[in-house]
């Protein structure tokens, strides 16, 4: 009988059913699990599930009976792979479910900050249309979508889904190539381009060391048109300071933001500081948590732990086994 242990449940919301895995076991589920409880609730598992929960190579080591981490969610930096690798540990990962509500969770922040529907949200409930006179008025710039130029980093399912939605509102999308590299094919368009000549800019990438504060105080310099700053990937792609000093000094005119570099953020976050401003709008890292989404999350993780406890293997992570 294979001991099954979901670190973190409440990850997933509760009208989301995750269904018994069809082979002999034992699920407990937690709904959230600290870093000093993680030994303990995996002592004797075989199964571990978790979205967030961090495993490191110290708890690893103390785990003889673990087969398998089974990630609910596409990052994996929650898990000390090499440790993985060594030990003999499978880790799987969950991929292709966020296909459509990550770009429109994009297209709502991009569609919200670029007619300014924020901004008018409060001007009418301060009384400005009354205040007014007339059947509208225009405190607040709007501008279309048709005819923008939509900057895309990141080239994977999620922002080519980006491109396709941004193409049929006629906008213009182009793909980054890679920051400091260079002859990347048609597909892309260089960096510095990228950043000069965008009226949008959205990041689709995953966080690696090489990623981590990619768009900083010298890029922000560089962006020519004031463009909106999108991430509804990862926090710490954009050097959050950074990003408020941009703000501030007028260099891009305005952010959507999905995630923050430490979530929750702290009050005193960057972000959180600015996050009341019209031009500034911050979610709670539900980009990928559409109902229909998260089903199809689950549904995958019951399928990648079947089909490992079957010898068939699904969705491993490279460089994990």
């Amino acid at each position: 009988m294979h001991k099954i242990a979901f670190l973190d449940r409440a990850t997933l919301a509760p009208q989301i059913v995750l269904r018994e895995p069809r082979f002999d076991h034992h699920l407990i589920e937690y709904d959230n699990t600290t870093p000093e409880q993680v030994l303990e609730r995996l002592a004797g598992v075989s199964i571990a599930i978790t979205n967030k929960v961090t495993l490191t190579q110290e708890v690893l080591d103390q785990l003889p009976d673990l087969k398998l981490v089974a990630v609910a969610a596409t990052g994996t930096d929650c898990v000390d792979k090499a440790a993985c690798r060594r030990l003999g540990i499978a880790v799987s990962n969950i991929r292709g479910y966020a296909i459509n509500t990550v770009p429109e969770h994009t297209f709502a922040l991009i569609l919200a900050l670029r007619r300014n529907l924020i901004a008018y949200r409060d001007d009418v409930l301060a009384g400005e249309w009354q205040k007014s006179g007339q059947f509208c008025f225009f405190t607040h710039a709007i501008h279309d979508l048709a005819g923008a130029r939509l900057g895309i980093i990141g080239e994977g399912v999620l922002g080519q889904r980006v491109a396709e939605i941004g193409k049929a509102f006629g906008m213009l999308p182009m793909f980054a190539a890679h920051k400091g590299r260079e002859g990347l094919g048609p597909l892309y368009t260089p960096w510095d381009e990228v950043l000069a000549t965008s009226d949008i800019i959205t990041v689709h990438s995953p966080l690696t060391p090489n990623t981590r504060n990619m768009l900083a105080m010298p890029e922000f310099r560089a962006m020519k048109r004031k463009p909106l700053i999108i991430n509804t990937a990862r926090g710490g792609l954009v050097d959050e300071d950074a990003l408020v000093q941009a703000l501030d000094e007028g260099l891009i005119s305005g952010a959507g933001f999905d995630v923050t570099a430490s979530e929750p953020p702290r009050d005193d976050n960057p972000l959180m500081r600015v996050a009341g401003r019209p031009n500034v709008i911050l979610t709670p890292h539900v980009a990928w948590a559409s109902d229909e989404a998260q089903q199809r999350l689950a549904d995958q993780l019951m399928d990648n732990i079947e089909n490992f406890v079957n010898s068939a293997p699904t969705n491993l992570v490279s460089g994990s086994y």
